[in-house]
This record gives structure tokens, sequence and C-alpha cells, in this order.
């Protein structure tokens, strides 16, 4: 099967595209990239899903290419069982070597199943492996910033000490959408962040559009100072 799927990619090609996809992705090497576009790769991983094939597919890490890859995250995103795609999560997560197929592997069953998936998170934030973390972190801020939230979950997050710029980057995305859902709990926090994690986070918060601008403001103070520094801000 894996030649007939990577003959099927280089059919879709498009050149263009994977030269943009190169420059967002400048851990790979450039051959590995093929320039699939994202749609057309859902498309062929739910036949795929749905087929004989996908067994011995998940089987043959490592990949060479990206778009295998992201094949490879989208067919276990179609997996219903949680024990059995939770396997097939910690199969793949080694292998994985970029932001872009890190945050694409998404199951959709992990929604039904908040209550066992949360050990889980945790042993994958405690990897040592740069985008088993990141995953971690991704699937604490799908899944636990709204009814399942718990403040202890921002604890997680900031007492992760590692340099990987990957991970640096999701904890601050994630500590930035904490704050468009989760103000009050989230705020305090900036504080206690070290550099650059801290500056992340405030550039994420003020890209959002999940936070108006008065609140903008304030995070911008911590930048400056601390809240002291911006008029109307009180602790709680």
């Amino acid at each position: 099967m894996g030649k007939d799927i990577i003959d099927e990619l280089r059919q879709l090609r498009d050149e263009r595209y994977g030269d943009f996809q190169r420059r967002l992705l400048p851990t790979l090497a450039a051959e590995s990239i093929i320039g699939v576009r994202t749609p057309a790769l859902r498309t062929i991983a739910k036949q795929m899903a749905k087929s004989a094939d996908a067994e011995s597919f998940l089987a043959a890490l490592p990949h060479r290419y990206f778009e295998e890859n992201q094949l490879h995250a989208f067919v276990i995103g179609e997996e219903r069982d949680f024990g059995r795609c939770v396997a097939r999560v910690d199969a793949f997560l080694p292998f994985v070597d970029n932001w872009a197929t890190c945050d694409q592997l998404s199951p959709r069953c992990f929604a039904r199943h908040h209550a066992e998936l949360l050990p889980h998170i945790r042993r994958w934030m405690a990897s040592r492996h740069e985008y088993t973390v990141r995953f971690g972190i991704g699937m604490l801020l799908r899944h636990f910033l709204d009814d399942d939230f718990s403040a202890e979950h921002l604890l997680w997050v900031t007492q992760i000490h590692r340099k990987e710029y990957y991970i640096s980057m999701m904890q601050a995305w994630y500590i930035a959408t904490a704050l468009a859902k989760q103000w009050d709990t989230t705020l305090p926090l900036i504080a206690t962040l070290p550099n650059p994690l801290r500056s992340m986070t405030i550039r994420k918060a003020c890209e959002s559009f999940r936070i108006s601008g008065e609140k903008k403001a304030v995070v911008r103070g911590w930048s400056e100072g601390g809240p002291g520094m911006v008029r109307g801000w009180s602790e709680k």
C-alpha cells in the first residue's frame, strides 16, 4: 500500500502550495513535503479509515513524507473507540516531528471521554518528546477550558519548564485562550510566568479576537511592570 498511497499523493501535488508549506514548516526537510492540500488529505483519510488497508498504513512507521504523517493523524481522528484511539496516538506521537501534524492530530472521540482523557494528557505533558508535550497541552486547550476547566490545569501548563520553542508557543496559546475563557482565574498567573513565555503569552492574547480591547490593555500592563500600571485593574 505504501507505494500506492505515495503515488496518489504525488498526483495531487500542488507546487505552489508545497512551497508555502515549506516556509511554514522550517524544521522539516524540503524534500519531505510533497505539497498536497489538507482537504484532499482529509478525504483520503476518511476513505482509508474504512478500508482494510488502514492497519497496515498505521503500522508503517516512520513515514517518509509530511503528507503521510498528516494522513496518519487524520485516520486516527476517525477512530471511535477511545481505548484503541489512545493506543494509536501513543504509537504515533514519538514519530511526530512538526507542529502542524501535532496540532491536527485531534481525535473526535476524545470529546466524549473527558474523565478518561485527563490522565493521558498529564502523561503526554510529562514526556521528554517535544511534540508529545505540545500535543498534551493542545488537548487540554481543546477539551478543558470550558465546562471541565480547573484552575489546577493552569498550573500543569505553567509549571512545564522546557526550552523547546514549539512547547513554549503552545503554552502561550493555552494561557492566552484561558484568558479569553477563564479571565479572572488566569490573569493573576501572568505575573508568575518567566520570560520569554510571558512575552509570548501577552502577544498571543493581544492577537486574540476573543479578548476585548479593554482586557488587552490590562494584559499589556503586565509587560510594563504589573497590574498597577493599568488604570482600573483591581486585584481579586
